[in-house]
């Protein structure tokens, strides 16, 4: 490539693509400035999901995962650069500065991974188990290595304390007004935003039934898809911070979510993020004990196989570029 900066269709382009990055009850809570070949990332707290995040905790773990997923994207497009995460202490909102410089190559690896983006969905159904898992957890190993962040699998012996611990915290939830408000304002069949689940990325009662570590939505139709996978085969792997919920350390973790959910995409697995656990004191110290770990739980992945004729669940709406990008 000639140019030295980055024209005003690249960064469009990229940010299309990047803002695919997933993001609690598809929130979205981020927006973009762009100055010559400068990215600027801003959380948007407007977009803060109050009663399911009050902390904020999730919405910085969104702008992670979008972070992660704009690099992916540009690199696609024949660019890398560098990341100075939190640059302005006087300004907690400003997550990020990245800068850019052309590549000579665009390999296969960055097509590959940029790919991934298009085609990760949230997968709320059950999986059967995961082929090839001990090489997949290599590479994972490997991929959430720059990100200081811990990496856990639950143990089989251990998922029924996780699953007791999961319902746990749906029992407590159940009379939360604003929490269920707010749960049942995404999931509503009669919205059509950019924000909402579109009812196919939902599941039946009868569907919810056979995944036992799991937010509990309001159901949706009476689907019975993948009756032969009779509960959950998921490995469900625990992404934590070394010691606390500072922002630069969730930042980073959302981004290492980012790795993980394409890494996975790329190898044929299906996954689902889960922070349902990680939103009460009480299930998130079950989640320490159960791994073992000094660290502070983030959230959960669950990952697995969907069936190679699986019909393909509806992408989720984004809001529009031109919603979350300024030029100056």
């Amino acid at each position: 490539m000639t140019a030295e900066v980055l024209n005003s269709d690249v960064i469009r382009g990229v940010l299309a693509l990047a803002c695919r990055a997933p993001s609690l009850h598809n929130s979205q809570p981020w927006c973009w400035v762009a100055e010559g070949a400068t990215l600027h990332l801003w959380a948007d707290p407007r977009r803060l999901m109050p009663a399911t995040d009050h902390t904020g905790r999730e919405l910085m773990l969104s702008c992670g995962a979008v972070l992660d997923h704009l690099r992916v994207a540009i690199a696609a497009a024949g660019w890398e650069g560098t990341t100075e995460r939190l640059p302005d202490p006087d300004n907690p909102d400003h997550l990020a500065t990245l800068q850019f410089r052309p590549i000579d190559t665009v390999t296969k690896a960055h097509q590959l991974r940029a790919d991934a983006i298009r085609r990760r969905r949230t997968d709320r159904l059950p999986f059967a188990t995961p082929a090839g898992w001990p090489a997949v957890y290599s590479v994972l190993c490997r991929a959430v290595e720059p990100y200081d962040v811990l990496l856990n699998v639950v143990a089989e012996e251990e998922r029924p304390q996780l699953a007791e611990a999961s319902q746990l915290t749906e029992r407590l939830r159940r009379y939360d007004t604003s929490y269920l408000s707010e749960l049942r304002w995404w999931t509503s069949p009669f919205e059509s935003d950019a924000t909402h689940v579109p009812e196919s990325a939902l599941v039946s009662t009868s569907e919810a039934a056979r995944v036992d570590v799991a937010r509990a939505f309001p159901p949706a139709g009476g689907g019975q898809r993948r009756a032969t996978i009779d509960h959950d085969r998921s490995k469900i792997l625990v992404l934590s911070t070394h010691h606390d919920d500072a922002p630069l350390d969730v930042l980073r973790c959302g981004e290492a979510l980012s790795a993980v959910l394409l890494e996975c995409t790329t190898a044929g697995m299906a996954t689902c993020t889960l922070t349902h656990m990680t939103e009460m004191a009480q299930s998130r110290n079950i989640i320490t004990q159960i791994t073992g770990t000094a660290g502070q739980p983030q959230l959960l992945i669950r990952v697995g196989r969907s069936p190679a004729n699986d019909q393909r669940v509806e992408p989720t709406a984004r809001r529009l570029v031109t919603e979350v990008l300024e030029f100056r």
